[in-house]
């Protein structure tokens, strides 16, 4: 299959299991522990989290699975974040990525958004070289001190 087949496109309820799937693989790649009620919270109550207009969420799918996936949520009339983007490691470094960061921020720019910010775990080198061609602006560091996988993140802000 051409990535021209591959589009992203608006999730439904449907694909919760199938996003949680697609980040379950990525965290088993980088040797990550995987409890969806501790590290996706946001995505077993998606609608409080995604559903117009607090946010949305995006898919790109290969065959009818998902492969790719990315969230937007409202933190107030200005300010949206970034969450879930996550790509199948064979799709990566084909822009697909891109694609999925354009899909939020043409929402964000339709919401009126003017501030887009994101968290990244330090380890997802790939993600921070496509942040940063995007515009956006390493700002901050955070460590998640009770956080099963020792996690530390990088936040990345953008203006509109």
């Amino acid at each position: 299959m051409s990535d021209a087949n591959l589009q992203v496109e608006p999730a439904k309820a449907a694909d919760i299991s199938a996003v949680i799937q697609l980040i379950g693989r990525v965290f088993v790649e980088y040797g990550f522990v995987f409890e969806p009620a501790v590290e996706v919270p946001d995505l077993l109550a998606f609608p409080s989290h995604y559903a117009a207009p607090r946010g949305t969420f995006f898919v790109i799918r290969r065959d009818g699975n998902v492969v790719g996936s990315v969230g937007v949520e409202r933190l107030d009339g200005e300010t949206a974040e970034l969450h879930r983007l996550y790509l199948d490691a064979t799709l990566r470094g084909r822009g697909l990525g891109r694609a999925l960061v354009e899909a939020v921020l043409a929402w964000c720019r339709t919401e009126g958004i003017r501030h887009l910010i994101l968290w990244s775990d330090t380890r997802f080198d790939r993600a921070h070289v496509l942040y940063e061609r995007m515009g956006f602006q390493r700002t901050d560091e955070r460590e998640l001190l009770e956080d099963l996988n020792q996690t530390r993140e990088y936040r990345y802000d953008l203006s509109l």
